[in-house]
């Protein structure tokens, strides 16, 4: 792990933290310092069409340029972490699943943050130790090509999907471990396998990378149901007039989509002014708009009945081997991989 300095926030010469302030003029006081900054580099993976919609009126509210680095989270963590170690980041503000950011807290990357914003957001979307807070969640669900598949034939449980009529037409992305282990360890670690073995034997699965991929394969008819995708990607394309359409079955798995703030950024108080601004009521209220499940408690929630298993980053890092393997030796060994 790379050593965590002392040093105060930023590097620029005197560079003040606002990051623990409280008092009644913080917004006046970070605004001051972010304007003086004007710009801020953000490292993401955020979905690349609605990152514009987010970055947008940010700059606009407050004339601060953002310099936006968007790829897979696997990217980002290995592009921040790289650059930490060739002491020449660039980062401000990262934002991506909460597994891969805690790892970055892991290697001492990021810094601790005290915004009052966070007292809106639902129990799971701040961690203790302040380092990053939720956006949103990263809800994972069903997703069916309407052409191929009527509503009345959906599944209702897990078990319903041993049945021969689905053979040959699951799907799921090759990555989706975690995934795969909070259902397994919800049904029972030992049950749970048992169950992902009978059905990979009996009705065949589809492995594709990538979540996007999956659903775009789901459309063109290719996977006529996959069983991992972000709820944001088939109801935006079902309302775009498009034939497909998404269910949920017990347990609905969840993760946080994180925000951070680098440890060494260059331009901590425009980061931070951008840290407030994704948590605001303005922006939360945003969110459901692209379909997004938000973190705040304080706009309406799209999916309101939805009941979420959130899984927990730490416990995910912790046993990552183990389910990677589980996932590959029961399901991806097993399957049709593309």
């Amino acid at each position: 792990a790379i050593a965590q300095t002392t040093s105060p926030v930023g590097t620029g010469v005197g560079a003040t933290s606002l990051m623990q302030y409280d008092k009644a003029d913080r917004t006046e006081k970070i605004l001051e310092a972010a304007s003086k900054e004007g710009t801020l580099t953000l490292y993401t993976a955020f979905r690349p069409q609605d990152l514009p919609l987010i970055l947008g009126p940010f700059e606009a509210k407050y004339g601060i340029k953002v310099k936006a680095w968007r790829s897979g989270s696997n990217n980002v963590t290995q592009r921040v972490v790289r650059e930490a170690a060739g002491k020449k980041p660039e980062v401000d503000v990262i934002m991506m699943p909460a597994s891969e950011m805690e790892a970055v807290y892991r290697e001492k990357l990021l810094q601790p943050v005290s915004s009052p914003l966070t007292k809106d957001l639902i129990p799971s979307a701040l961690a203790s130790h302040k380092h990053w807070s939720t956006v949103f969640m990263n809800v994972t669900v069903h997703s069916y090509n309407t052409q191929l598949i009527k509503k009345e034939d959906l599944p209702k449980s897990y078990n319903d999907l041993l049945d021969p009529k689905w053979k040959g037409k699951l799907g799921v992305e090759s990555k989706a471990e975690e995934w795969f282990s909070k259902v397994v360890t919800v049904m029972g670690e030992e049950k749970g396998t048992k169950y992902f073995r009978e059905l990979v034997t009996k009705n065949g699965m589809s492995a594709r990378l990538g979540a996007s991929l999956l659903h775009n394969l789901v459309i063109a008819g290719e996977v006529p149901l996959a069983m991992t995708v972000y709820i944001d990607l088939p109801e935006k394309d079902k309302r775009a007039g498009k034939p497909v359409d998404w269910f949920a079955l017990d347990p609905v798995v969840a993760q946080g989509f994180n925000m951070s703030i680098a440890q060494k950024a260059q331009h901590p108080h425009a980061a931070l002014l951008f840290y407030d601004y994704m948590l605001s009521p303005e922006t939360q209220k945003l969110l459901p708009s692209l379909h997004y499940y938000p973190a705040s408690t304080k706009v309406t929630n799209p999916y309101p009945n939805m009941k979420i298993e959130v899984i927990d980053p730490v416990v995910t890092m912790d046993t990552f081997a183990k389910w990677t393997k589980s996932f590959d030796d029961v399901v991806i060994k097993n399957s049709s991989s593309k």
